[in-house]
């Protein structure tokens, strides 16, 4: 069985038979299904994900894991060149509100780092109550947004991603993720508010 060809594109599965096939998978098989999808399955099961519970927040930082540490995705997207990459995400405090927040960034390839382009942090935060959002995913992945609280030792210094080279890959991004499986899920690209069709699967790092 293959998750492009007969699961995804066959179009007779439904997310939960999808979810239940990749978490039936050690991490390296589901690596192996998630590196097989080309952009059009991406794209289909990010619509097929509609259909899934709620994607929490715990799925990018799993409870018991202690604060600012470090929880790495490994990413497929639907680009034409560096589709491998990383957002690696840690649970910590908001210095302005006192709450938990989710921080995070893009791990970029060794090439684009070489021209000066730096990672792209992020805050990741619900969509309830944003009615014009709900519907793209229960979280946003949100560039906009830079965090203000204690991040994991050893990531990058801290920048907004508006500003310099990083602006050009992630200014006024968003990503609007929704749930495939335990370890999975599903992100669909929008900039200044319109979807710019691409989509990427994580898989997240035990």
């Amino acid at each position: 069985m293959r998750l492009k060809d007969e699961l995804i594109q066959g179009g007779l599965t439904t997310i939960e038979e999808i979810g239940s096939y990749l978490d039936g998978l050690d991490h390296r098989a589901r690596l192996r299904e998630i590196h097989d999808l080309c952009p059009q399955a991406e794209a289909m099961l990010y619509e097929r994900a509609a259909d899934a519970p709620p994607l929490q927040a715990t799925h990018f930082v799993p409870e018991g894991v202690p604060d600012t540490t470090e929880v790495i995705h490994h990413g497929w997207n639907s680009l034409p060149a560096f589709r491998r990459f990383q957002k690696r995400f840690c649970r910590s405090v908001s210095a302005a509100t006192g709450d938990t927040a989710y921080f995070g960034y893009n791990h970029n390839p060794p090439f684009l780092r070489t021209i000066g382009i730096t990672p792209g942090y992020f805050v990741m935060r619900p969509t309830a109550g944003l009615s014009h959002w709900e519907a793209r995913g229960a979280l946003v992945i949100d560039y906009h947004l830079t965090p203000d609280g204690p991040v994991a030792p050893g990531w990058p210094a801290v920048r907004n991603s508006g500003e310099g080279l990083q602006a050009v890959a992630f200014g006024q991004t968003r990503d609007f993720m929704r749930r495939v499986s335990h370890h999975v899920s599903i992100g669909k690209a929008y900039k200044h508010e319109s979807a710019i069709g691409a989509y990427f699967v994580l898989c997240r790092e035990d």
